[in-house]
């Protein structure tokens, strides 16, 4: 039985996730080390349950005893009476695997383990730990707590109890499972991302401006927000990440990176998170950067 939740990363992915385990009725660690993340997600946590509120979602009373499930730590020791943890760290294999092996020994023999990757391979991740018939991957969408959808993907050693307890407890959240196979960036990651580097390169060639782009699509496909708009929403770095791991998982030169989204990466313009992307958010008004 999963009754307490463990959640390494305080980021936005990792505040979401820990917003709908907590609503959800688990017991919720949520685990960084930065303590001003740790503050920053609690923060975003009862500001978004307070939009949830104002629009009839949940009452002041769900909010709060949902708030007071989450407890915050810096160390990795905070997991060890866990039943269930999520990585949702930065999109950086090297860096959930240094996790995993710290994580690992602290944690219970029965303790189950999940990744929230959005495209690295959860076969490869799992190899690292010490129980990976006891991992997968659950990959949330974002903003976590709007969002409908976790993929769940299933590394090679994944048991089948282990599946069905993470399936169940996708359930118990409110959200839907689809199931996909262990590839490189899974499904929507297979599909989005190549659509939104495509986009990329018809800003890099010229075909149409930043604002052309994002209204072509936005009115054209009926996208509610345009494929540049989604990337800075997104994150630049993560969107370079998941390219280059279908470029080099999958060996075909249609997944390239744009050569402008590498320079916007190099340059530190990630989108929202740093106020300047394929727009800039610094003033009134969004306005594009190219």
């Amino acid at each position: 039985m999963i009754k307490t939740i463990g959640v390494i990363g305080a980021g936005q992915m990792g505040n979401g996730i820990a917003h709908v385990c907590a609503l959800a009725g688990y017991d919720v660690v949520l685990q960084d080390i930065n303590t001003q993340q740790l503050d920053k997600a609690l923060e975003t946590i009862q500001g978004n349950m307070n939009r949830q509120i104002a629009r009839g979602k949940i009452s002041e009373a769900d909010s709060a005893a949902a708030l007071a499930r989450i407890r915050t730590a810096n160390a990795i020791t905070a997991f060890k009476d866990t039943d269930f943890i999520v990585e949702a760290a930065t999109e950086n294999e090297g860096l959930k695997k240094k996790i995993f092996a710290e994580l690992c020994p602290v944690l219970k023999p029965e303790a189950l383990l999940a990744t929230n990757t959005s495209s690295i391979s959860v076969t490869r991740l799992a190899s690292s730990t010490d129980r990976p018939e006891k991992f997968m991957g659950m990959h949330f969408m974002n903003p976590v707590p709007v969002m409908q959808l976790v993929e769940l993907i299933r590394g090679i050693a994944t048991e089948e109890e282990t599946f069905r307890q993470v399936r169940e407890l996708t359930v118990r959240l409110g959200k839907t499972p689809a199931n996909s196979e262990d590839f490189p960036a899974f499904i929507v990651n297979r599909i989005l991302l190549p659509m939104i580097n495509e986009a990329i390169y018809t800003l890099y060639e010229g075909v149409g401006s930043v604002e052309a782009i994002d209204t072509a699509m936005k009115l054209g496909a009926n996208h509610p927000m345009g494929p540049l708009q989604l990337a800075d929403f997104i994150g630049l770095d993560t969107c370079l990440s998941i390219m280059q791991v279908l470029y080099e998982g999958l060996a075909d030169s249609k997944y390239r990176p744009c050569p402008l989204l590498v320079k916007y990466v190099e340059a530190g313009w990630l989108g929202r998170k740093t106020n300047r992307g394929f727009y800039d958010y610094r003033g009134e008004h969004p306005t594009p950067t190219r």
